[in-house]
């Protein structure tokens, strides 16, 4: 391999560095403030607060009713990355294995909620959850939240699915084996991998979802995202720190499942299945 070593690559490796550098500090330097925010008493015009509490969680706790906020979060996240999962490798699996006219504008098609922002077309699909009858509902932030995690779970899992030879499955036929056990006793075990890796993903990215979730959700349905913003600037006086507690314990719970999910995949993973599939 081939080094530029000239003045100009050396002041753009710089450059670049320089500005990942700003960036990552301004970042961990908000992160650092909203959480010293949460354990502190009194905090004017110092580095550090004058002391530290855990009182700010205790009231956020009750404040805002988190343990009903956080119930609600979850089951709505598990039941989309439920439906996802099915909905998702059934389809995955018919378009890596069938050819058929329009599978290219198909999966344009897919990429559309994944490429577009979600307010863009949440609005309209807000729209007509509301007049169908599901908008403000639990199961309308489930089905909002499926727009864009079906499609996902069928992107991520279409190499995956490619990279099985299809002799396996003719094989397992040839014994006998019908559908479901085809599914369960062949593919379920090589292809686990990739299902645990699309649906803990999923499950990060429902409980961050706030767009289609604040579009849809009613007083009982509301995420711990959609319930941050309404702390934030509902009416009233509330305590900063007890806000910033609040967030706190959204991020924790972020990177929670964030950090579970990449305990199973690298996301260079994904792309190097996706190459060797284009490949064959």
């Amino acid at each position: 391999m081939i080094r530029d070593t000239t003045i100009g690559a050396k002041l753009w490796i710089a450059a670049v560095w320089a500005t990942v550098i700003f960036f990552v500090v301004n970042v961990l330097a908000m992160i650092a403030v909203v959480v010293i925010s949460s354990f502190g008493t009194r905090w004017l015009g110092t580095w550090l607060p004058e002391a530290l509490t855990l009182k700010w969680y205790l009231a956020a706790w009750k404040e805002f009713q988190l343990s009903e906020v956080l119930l609600v979060t979850f089951q709505i996240a598990f039941t989309v990355v439920a439906l996802s999962g099915i909905i998702g490798v059934t389809a995955a699996y018919a378009m890596a294995r069938r050819d058929f006219p329009g599978k290219k504008l198909l999966m344009l098609l897919f990429l559309l909620p994944l490429l577009v922002p979600p307010i863009t077309y949440g609005i309209p699909l807000a729209t007509v959850l509301y007049q169908w009858g599901p908008g403000g509902t639990f199961w309308g932030v489930v089905l909002a939240n499926l727009v864009p995690t079906v499609p996902f779970v069928i992107l991520v899992m279409i190499p995956f699915i490619e990279q099985i030879d299809p002799k396996i499955e003719a094989a397992a036929r040839v014994f006998g084996a019908g559908t479901f056990r085809l599914f369960i006793h062949v593919l379920l075990p090589m292809l686990l991998p990739g299902i645990l890796a699309a649906l803990l993903l999923v499950l990060v990215r429902t409980v961050a979802m706030f767009e289609l979730t604040f579009l849809t959700a009613g007083p009982t349905s509301q995420t711990l995202v959609v319930a941050l913003y309404y702390s934030v600037f509902a009416a009233g006086v509330r305590a900063v720190q007890s806000i910033d507690a609040m967030a706190v314990i959204y991020m924790v719970s972020t990177l929670i499942w964030l950090l579970i999910a990449l305990r199973f995949v690298n996301p260079t993973q994904i792309v190097a299945r996706g190459k060797q599939a284009n490949a064959h």
